[in-house]
């Protein structure tokens, strides 16, 4: 009879455990957390090369970010003249690994598309097999990428920056959630566009 009670209390044991870890996982899940199942189609964004800034972080006060993902080069194309005297097209390929932020932009929503495309690779100082942390905008309703630091080099899907920038998503782009990661940033050269809008947010209309 005892063998029966401590065999039952051992079962229950593990059934809360197994509840109980299962729980825990799933409140771990953030906004930045998203699955995707990818299709092998391609998603091409246009470049807004007349943007003067870039990154995550747009002042003054920052700007809501359309599409953000990491992923690998897969291939960079040589720089062409096809966007004519307007700047120097050279087009990349990233195989996109891990999503982090969707906005609805309604028919131009990003689509669980896995390879992205675009043509603000020139003076990127990037190639083939890198890793990198992507960060778009949307224009005129479309995504746009203004190329310059909305794509950054990183060592792997577990950087630091990704961490960081995964707090920033989770917190509805509170700045004020990293403020302790702005040398982090620095080393991107954004550690002043974070500063300033971590700023903005302390200014209580701002709220």
């Amino acid at each position: 009879m005892n063998r029966l009670i401590m065999g039952k209390s051992i079962f229950l044991l593990v059934l809360v455990a197994i509840f109980t870890c299962s729980s825990c996982k799933r409140s771990k899940q953030g906004k930045s957390d998203i699955d995707i199942e990818f299709t092998q189609d391609t998603l091409e964004i246009g470049y807004t090369y007349w943007w003067a800034e870039s990154g995550p972080f747009l002042s003054p006060c920052g700007e809501e970010l359309s599409l953000a993902f990491s992923g690998t080069i897969t291939d960079i194309l040589p720089p062409t003249d096809a966007a004519g005297p307007l700047y120097l097209s050279q087009k990349g390929i990233i195989k996109i690994e891990e999503v982090y932020k969707i906005k609805d932009l309604g028919p131009n929503t990003y689509a669980n598309q896995q390879f992205f495309v675009s043509d603000c690779f020139d003076g990127l100082d990037l190639k083939k097999d890198d890793q990198v942390l992507v960060f778009c905008y949307d224009y005129e309703n479309a995504l746009s990428l203004p190329g310059g630091t909305s794509i950054l080099k990183i060592r792997s899907l577990r950087d630091p920056l990704v961490t960081s920038f995964k707090k920033y998503i989770d917190s509805d782009q509170n700045p004020l959630k990293i403020k302790n990661d702005i040398k982090l940033w620095e080393k991107t050269g954004l550690g002043e566009n974070l500063r300033k809008i971590i700023a903005c947010k302390m200014v209580p209309d701002n709220y």
